[in-house]
């Protein structure tokens, strides 16, 4: 699978055209792989040499068998934040699953899917989380909920190495960004959301980061291994966190507030302080290389074009 052997790897990224999925076909094409960017709507893929669009609903059985044919490997990065318990679901659960299902058939090596911290369970203390930690409750709200719910359904699909990675809050500019521009928007326009404990952890990484250990999951350069502590387990699923150097509330919020020019409001009351464990992803001979300093002064950029 990896160029080494003389193969440049197919692999499917599911939303493409996404602050994550374009990123992560950037980072693939430039790995030497041939990119299916699958989409909703025709011409939204990114416009990259290696890269083709397909157009269609990855729910769709049909289209699902036809768009993993001869694949090596599939990013599924969708999730529809924000809709209803049905529709994350529908999305997340069933048609993942499906996509998955049919990954497997055709004899893709691996998929790797784009999870997320938020399926942890919030600790009240100063511990870290790793991938062990206990997962969320039956009681969670829709995404972390539906989330855990998706990573369970991949789980659940045998015969092929799947791997489930989990970022925190993604930063990077672009106008679908939920922590770069969506989020502030928030801060600018509600006084509500000017309100948090500063020295609460900011959970985060940025999506060049993240993207860069997608693709070297989806192309093999994280080889298959027989021990988790040096890779994915062929044929199993396995779980691994991806997080920038430690940060806080104060940091995020501070920056945003500074950019927009609104006051932030600090107030008192218990917090996590701990911090997101990525000794899994270290172990597989990824590092952050984004620094927060870099991250949060494109934040501050990204912020003052919206005030």
């Amino acid at each position: 699978m990896t160029s080494e052997q003389g193969h440049s790897p197919v692999v499917v990224v599911t939303g493409a055209n996404g602050l994550v999925g374009a990123r992560v076909s950037d980072a693939l094409v430039r790995r030497g792989a041939t990119v299916r960017a699958v989409v909703r709507r025709p011409g939204t893929a990114p416009r990259l040499d290696g890269l083709e669009e397909r157009v269609g609903d990855f729910g769709d059985a049909h289209f699902a068998a036809q768009v993993v044919a001869g694949a090596d490997a599939v990013v599924t990065t969708v999730h529809p934040m924000g809709s209803d318990l049905q529709t994350q679901h529908r999305v997340g659960v069933e048609d993942t699953s499906r996509l998955v299902r049919a990954a497997r058939d055709a004899g893709v090596d691996r998929v790797v899917h784009l999870s997320t911290c938020a399926v942890y369970g919030q600790p009240d203390d100063s511990s870290d989380i790793d991938e062990d930690f206990p997962l969320v409750g039956d009681d969670a709200d829709v995404y972390p909920l539906t989330k855990r719910d998706t990573d369970a359904a991949v789980c659940a699909v045998d015969g092929i190495t799947r791997v489930l990675v989990r970022p925190p809050a993604i930063l990077g500019a672009g106008d679908t960004s939920v922590w770069n521009t969506l989020r502030p928007q928030q801060v600018r326009d509600h006084e509500q959301d000017r309100h948090d404990i500063a020295r609460k952890t900011f959970r985060w990484v940025h999506v060049e980061d993240l993207a860069a250990l997608v693709a070297d999951l989806a192309t093999a350069r994280i080889p298959a291994a027989e021990d988790v502590a040096h890779g994915p387990v062929a044929g199993g699923c396995t779980a691994v966190n991806v997080a920038g150097e430690p940060a806080t509330i104060g940091d995020y919020l501070g920056t945003v507030a500074r950019a927009l020019g609104v006051e932030p409001v600090w107030e008192d009351g218990p917090a996590w302080t701990g911090q997101i464990r990525t000794d899994r992803a270290r172990g597989w001979g990824w590092s952050p290389k984004v620094p927060l300093a870099d991250a949060l002064g494109e934040l501050e950029q990204c912020v003052r074009a919206l005030a």
